[in-house]
């Protein structure tokens, strides 16, 4: 959906639909829909997909929890839980039915993936950063200048070794089994004390700026190595600290602030510090209990969502969230006068020399040592920083060849 599609149509109106129903039903019809989007249009979807949905008894019902407010995130961020959710009922024909549960009642980014793995929801959506504090081996992703960029990202998702070097162990350590995600690299998002500043264009001139950060701990020490502050800021007072300028920064991803804070920014530095994922994984062992036809469907339509994120979330990066430079009229960082500044390649290159593992190891060595030894000896920094590279640097991240990861090399 565009970012405008649903302005005509006001918030007790959508919950009266998802109330009549269903939240899932008029989800996923409001995902499919096309042109303008009217409260007796989409009433009418809501209601067809509902009877389509609920037409047999299901073999497996499923639970799906996204911890976001409103639909700005679905609609912008373009990370496939619409499309995941109506590809597999479709593709089982109504053998598995997926409820989805949105907001943050049951859960919030940094503890649903624990709700998972106890069995209170099968399936969650959050960043594989928030995800980290409870499992950590997710931090195997936060290496800075793992990946050089996004088609790298894409490349390694995609790749059978991730099987190995990624999800396996998640299963094993975590009881999680990672399905899709859509891929970003997480820069840095200043807020409005750096609104009169000239655009930043070195890496020194980001020295002592205090940035909020998430629960990764490698990139925490990432940011002291590029010579910032690194503090916690609860989500929630993130805006106003933006605003007032009690921090100077976030690091995060593009999509993701332009659906939830873009008007407390002023200049979003292209600094592609590390991976950024928005992923979706659910209960390995709800998983393995289900039957062979019906686990196979489940990973054919994750790799039907990845590619939907894949393709649709590079689009929406350019032509919803303005993360460009020109920038497009009418996107969200035009609409609040948001700069995107890309570094010189110099200065990348100087800020991967100053922190990354490959230039700088020894701050790196412990996290590695744990990460190899839950991945069963695997120098997982070395094998995945490899496979990042088998492709050009400068490959765009849509010509990248889809492959159903878990077939086998």
């Amino acid at each position: 959906m565009t970012e405008h599609r649903l302005k005509e149509i006001s918030r007790r109106d959508l919950l009266r639909l998802a109330r009549t129903f269903g939240r899932t039903s008029t989800v996923l019809a409001a995902a499919a829909m096309t042109g303008a989007v009217t409260l007796p249009r989409l009433a009418a979807a809501a209601e067809e997909t509902s009877r389509k949905r609920l037409k047999k008894k299901a073999r497996v019902n499923l639970t799906y929890v996204v911890p976001v407010l409103g639909d700005a995130p679905f609609r912008i961020g373009k990370f496939g839980t619409p499309e995941f959710i109506r590809d597999i009922e479709e593709r089982t024909d109504g053998e598995i039915r997926v409820e989805l549960i949105t907001g943050m009642d049951v859960c919030n980014q940094l503890d649903c993936v624990k709700r998972v793995q106890e069995g209170t929801v099968d399936i969650y959506h959050s960043s594989t950063q928030n995800a980290a504090g409870v499992a950590p081996y997710f931090n195997a992703l936060d290496f800075p200048y793992l990946f050089p960029g996004r088609a790298a990202q894409n490349h390694f998702f995609y790749h059978p070794m991730s099987e190995k070097l990624f999800r396996e162990p998640l299963r094993k350590h975590h009881g999680i089994c990672f399905l899709f995600t859509s891929c970003r690299l997480r820069s840095l998002m200043m807020g409005k004390k750096w609104q009169d500043r000239p655009d930043v264009r070195r890496i020194d001139e980001l020295i002592g700026a205090k940035i909020r950060v998430t629960a990764s701990k490698p990139g925490k020490i990432a940011l002291k190595l590029l010579k910032t502050h690194p503090i916690p800021v609860p989500w929630n007072e993130t805006p106003n600290a933006l605003k007032f300028g009690l921090i100077d920064g976030m690091e995060s991803w593009e999509s993701a602030i332009a659906a939830a804070m873009p008007h407390v920014l002023s200049q979003v530095i292209d600094i592609r510090l590390f991976s950024g994922n928005g992923h979706t994984a659910m209960n390995a062992a709800v998983f393995d209990k289900m039957p062979a036809e019906l686990q196979n469907a489940v990973m054919e339509s994750s790799y039907h969502a990845q590619m939907f994120a894949h393709l649709a979330s590079e689009a929406a990066l350019i032509n919803i969230v303005g993360a460009s430079d020109p920038q497009k009229p009418g996107t969200i960082f035009a609409k609040h006068q948001v700069r995107f500044v890309q570094l010189p390649d110099e200065e990348l290159k100087k800020a991967e020399q100053m922190c990354s593992p490959e230039f700088n190891p020894a701050p790196w060595e412990r996290w590695r040592e744990r990460l190899n030894e839950m991945a069963g000896g695997i120098d997982v920094y070395r094998e995945i920083h490899k496979i990042a590279r088998e492709i050009p640097a400068d490959t765009l991240a849509e010509d990248v060849q889809p492959r159903r990861w878990w077939k086998g090399a």
